[in-house]
């Protein structure tokens, strides 16, 4: 082969190299998260010796994104198995829950194992999902508060505190909505509260941070940092219902309405190219490679 055909060879191979590793790096976002498994189901165990909670008749959330157009459909879907066990985010389970009780609980990267968040749900039956108490990680949770409630938090870093992906969180800036208005807000050191109850209805909600994570990307040196766990943060937040609110149809067994709300764990949007395309694209530039420099030798 001519000196001037294995040169172009040669320089095709570092192209196409190179764009294989800048496609990887638009593909996957910075601070890539570990899946969120999220399960419904009644409260059936709980164990403070050994730190469990146990669901019965679990259920499994999942979206539906059809083309990526419109927003996606969401939904309970019965699981194959009679209970699923996990080791609960923080003690606080213990005095909060009940057997009986219809909860909400996260795990990583499988069902179970270890709970990263938990909410305790207003009702019983499947027509109970708002919810009154959630305890851990709680911008995992894909259920709304009773009471037209949100909480929101963002956690601000340690930098000389990381590891990976994540840092311990000196504070967080909790913020606590009524409807679409913002009642109360306050940055929170581990330990300290805060606490609404200026509605005209009885109801009120406390927000406690146990300790929290943050994203290690935004200290310096560190953007652009992919891969590895979210941070995971321990909450404790409570909310006393409005005295109007009752349970619909407690024990009824009518299915709960469809959820229209996006969840939270990242997904991959539906236009980047799957990781399977990306594998088969090196695999490929590969194979060029090597038959270049076997042809070239």
């Amino acid at each position: 082969m001519a000196p001037e055909e294995l040169l172009m060879k040669n320089h095709v191979c570092l192209v196409l190299c190179a764009a294989l590793l800048i496609l990887a790096a638009c593909v996957i976002p910075a601070g890539a998260v570990v899946l969120e498994v999220t399960v419904k189901g009644t409260v059936s165990d709980l164990s403070p010796v050994n730190n469990t909670l146990t669901l019965a008749s679990p259920s499994q959330y999942g979206c539906d994104y059809g083309n990526g157009t419109s927003a996606p459909v969401c939904s309970w879907t019965p699981l194959n198995v009679t209970t699923i066990s996990g080791t609960v985010p923080d003690p606080a389970a213990f005095t909060v829950f009940a057997n009986g009780n219809q909860a909400v609980a996260v795990s990583l990267g499988g069902t179970g194992g270890t709970w990263i968040s938990l909410a305790k749900l207003y009702g019983s039956g499947t027509s109970a999902d708002e919810a009154t108490d959630e305890i851990g990680d709680i911008g995992s949770l894909p259920v709304q508060l009773i009471g037209d409630y949100a909480v929101s938090e963002i956690t601000s870093p340690n930098c000389s505190s990381c590891t990976g992906t994540t840092c311990t969180a000196t504070s967080s800036n909790v913020t606590i909505a009524s409807g679409n208005i913002t009642v109360a807000q306050q940055t929170l050191s581990a330990g300290q509260s805060l606490f609404f109850n200026g509605r005209n209805d009885a109801s009120s909600v406390n927000v406690t941070l146990v300790r929290g994570q943050a994203l290690s990307s935004s200290c310096p040196g560190n953007t652009g940092l992919i891969g590895g766990v979210q941070p995971i943060s321990d909450y404790i937040v409570h909310v006393v219902p409005p005295l109007s609110v009752t349970a619909t149809n407690p024990g009824s067994g009518t299915p709960a309405a469809t959820e229209s709300y996006a969840p939270v764990a990242a997904t991959t949007p539906q236009s980047a190219l799957p990781f399977a395309a990306l594998s088969a694209l090196g695999l490929g530039i590969a194979a060029l490679c090597i038959a270049g420099r076997r042809r070239r030798d």
